[in-house]
Formats: C-alpha cells, structure tokens, sequence
C-alpha cells in the first residue's frame, strides 16, 4: 500500500522542524474474526472491576471474518516506549458506502453499530480494551479536558458526560485518547520525561484559536510539564495544494500570525481566494508555545490526496467518514 507523500522540502524551506520527511510508515495488522474484544466481556470486565455494568452506548457484534487493519505510525514516536500511536485508515473495518470501511462516525449515515465495531476491530489491533478509549467530542473549539479512570468507555462503551471538547490530556496508563479527523490536523503531544500525553482536532478554527497553546499550557498546569521536554507531531490532514480558503478566513489567519509567519502559511490567488499550509501554522503554534523545532514533527500525508486510502471531507464533497487517532500510555 503506498501513499502519495507532500515533499516537505518546498514548505519548510528555511524552516527547523525535526523528522519532516520520511516521518510516518504503514502497516497491516491482522485481527481475526474470533480475537478481538466485544461488548459483553468488556461490560463483564468492568463490573466485576468497578462494581457497576457499563453504560453502552450500543452493541458490539462479532464479525464473521478476519481483518487487515491498516494503521499509519508516527516514527519520531517510537523511540518513545511507554506510549502506543497510532491513525487509523480507511482499511479494515465493516462500514460500507461513502463510509467504507473503518470509520469512526456515528453521524453521516453509519450505523451505531458499524461505528462500534470498527472502535472494536482497532483496539484489538493497538492491544487496548474498547472500556478503556475516551473519544472526544470535537465542535471545532479550542477546548481541552483533562481525563482520568471515571472516563474511560465514554463515547464508546458509555456515554459522554462532557460536549464541545477538541483537546484531551491524561497522566493515566492504559487510557487511550481518540480525536476524530477528515482533513483537519491531529496534533498530539508527548511529554518524554513526565509520561503523559495530551491529542488535539485542530481544524483552521482550532488552528487560528490555537488549541496547541490551551493543550501545552493545561500539560503545564495539570502535570507540571514543560514545553522544552514535549515531542510533537502534526499528522496526517490536508496539504496547502488542496486546501483553498476564502478572503474572510484568510483575515483570520493574518490576525493571528505575524507578517513572517504568514509568507509560509497563506499563498494569495489574487483572486479573493487563498491556500492555506495548516501544517505550517500549526508548526508556528508549537514553535510559540515554547517546542523545541527539532522537536516538532510533521506529517508527509495528506488527506485529500490520499482520499482512497483516508477519509477527506473536501476530496468527497462532504461525503465521508472520520478517522481516528489513538494515542495511550502503556501500563
């Protein structure tokens, strides 16, 4: 399976950043039919732990067959061996139509049930319990929430107890982080020394509100951690090529960064239309939080040019699924 890669060359030109190219790999993971975790014993397991059964959100159903899960890798992450990262691809999973296969979207016409048993399909292939996912629920805001163990399942296994949340940070080993992408920016966030992780949805207006600021300074506040110890990564979502904004939301953008910033993140059509290098702001946005550049890690996938292998709301007109990252620290 072979993506087309942005050659990160052209953008960053002049730019430190650290494994820009070359930075993601793919892999297959095989998950049978008769393997991976289903709602029962997950309900099972968390009465017998916590006292309570489950509140689902729907059932889990076994598939008849196995699965080849594909999974895309952060490489600069896995030098990091006490967290588990991983984006999920359009490969795997049980969704058909515009949603094919493995989508994480319970709202465009996927069943409940579908959506169930992709979270399921995948968390057997990243080794982690569906009960222990915490899925955010994104309305392109620059909120973040810091979770812990009275989270674990929502959105999945249980229902949410928290709206309007882009961002997520824990400290708690074995609580897997899950935010939702179709073009948008996954920015994830590992504080190497402190052990704990923090994943963001930073659409344009996640990206000019600055979520990365709110999540590095909440890591700071909750967990004592310090920009210059945090490993970042800005991964797979549309490239500048295929991303063309309007006059207004161009103005956002130049309220926001400054005259220099601004020659690497928005080129003029000169015809009131832009295109805009998420990538690029969202690197500015950790450069100004205080990351290290060699630090900050970006993407070589776009979305959009990739539409067969990764969901993309502007390749499909809107017509789409939601891929998924999930990122946890291991126990």
């Amino acid at each position: 399976m072979e993506f087309k890669l942005i050659n990160n060359k052209d953008f960053f030109d002049g730019l430190k950043v650290g494994s820009c190219i070359d930075s993601t790999e793919f892999e297959e993971v095989k998950v049978a039919a008769n393997e991976a975790f289903n709602l029962e014993s997950a309900a099972k397991t968390q009465e017998n732990s916590k006292g309570a059964t489950a509140n689902t959100t729907g059932t889990f159903t076994k598939s008849n067959k196995d699965h080849k899960v594909g999974i895309i890798r952060f490489k600069p992450f896995k030098d990091l061996d006490f967290i588990e990262c991983a984006f999920s691809t359009r490969l795997g999973g049980v969704s058909t139509g515009y949603s094919e296969s493995m989508s994480f979207c319970y709202d465009r016409g996927d069943s409940r049930e579908n959506v169930l048993e992709n979270f399921r399909i995948f968390s057997k292939a990243i080794n982690i319990s569906p009960d222990r996912l915490v899925y955010s629920k994104q309305t392109h805001t620059t909120n973040v929430l810091y979770v812990d163990e009275s989270n674990a399942g929502m959105g999945v296994t249980k229902e949410r107890n928290y709206d309007n949340i882009d961002g997520l940070i824990t400290d708690k080993k074995n609580l897997c982080l899950v935010t939702s992408f179709a073009d948008c920016v996954p920015v994830i966030f590992v504080d190497k020394k402190r052990h704990v992780i923090g994943s963001a949805h930073s659409g344009w207006r996640g990206t000019v509100g600055n979520i990365t600021r709110n999540v590095v300074e909440q890591m700071g506040q909750k967990f004592g951690t310090k920009p210059e110890d945090l490993v970042s990564f800005i991964g797979p979502s549309i490239c500048m090529d295929c991303y063309e904004i309007s006059e207004d939301v161009a103005e956002e953008f130049k309220k926001a960064y400054s005259s220099e910033e601004q020659k690497h993140i928005l080129l003029d059509k000169k015809n009131g239309h832009y295109q805009l290098n998420l990538h690029i702001a969202n690197y500015y946005n950790m450069l100004n939080a205080g990351i290290k550049p060699e630090n900050i890690n970006v993407t070589n996938i776009c979305t959009c040019c990739n539409k067969d292998l990764l969901f993309s709301h502007r390749g499909s007109q809107g017509k789409r699924g939601l891929l998924c990252n999930f990122i946890y620290i291991k126990q």
